[in-house]
């Protein structure tokens, strides 16, 4: 690991001290690290530089409306490659809170995403998606030497 040195305005530390201590986190390394792992995350999907990425799909939905439910179920069957599993939750006697884990190809994941929150009587929807291709490519972990995974001990 390397050490950086930063200069911030005086106003710029004392907001970013009150947000560490609000989030929890035990020193500023901790926090700049997850800032910029978010931020670089960000970026990279911003710029379609990730193939591949999970994603969690929520949006809450009126099951009354006509037709809405069979054609949300019809749909994830449609993408059983892209739907992992889903979560649904009945919010009232009207509305009903849906949670799909998605897998697969970045632009895939966000058109799905998209073709379900476009759904007449969709309401409050949101994807957030997670890119995997810095996964897909080694199990360094920023280590000289890849890591073996056994799992023979979760057998037991």
């Amino acid at each position: 690991m390397e050490r950086v040195t930063i200069s911030l305005e005086d106003n710029l530390l004392l907001e970013f001290d009150a947000f560490i201590k609000r989030k929890g986190y035990a020193n500023r390394s901790e926090a700049i690290r997850d800032l910029l792992r978010d931020r670089l995350e960000q970026d990279r999907q911003s710029e379609d530089r990730a193939s591949s990425a999970v994603g969690c799909l929520s949006y809450v939905f009126n099951h009354h409306q006509r037709e809405l439910s069979r054609r949300v179920t019809e749909a994830q069957h449609a993408r059983h490659d892209l739907v992992l599993s889903t979560l649904h939750v009945h919010l009232d006697h009207e509305n009903c809170l849906e949670i799909a884990v998605l897998k697969g190809a970045t632009s895939d994941v966000r058109g799905f995403a998209d073709s379900m929150m476009a759904e007449t009587g969709v309401h409050y929807g949101n994807l957030h998606l997670i890119s995997t291709q810095h996964a897909d490519h080694d199990h360094t972990h920023g280590h000289s030497h890849a890591h073996v995974h056994s799992h023979e001990d979760d057998q037991a």
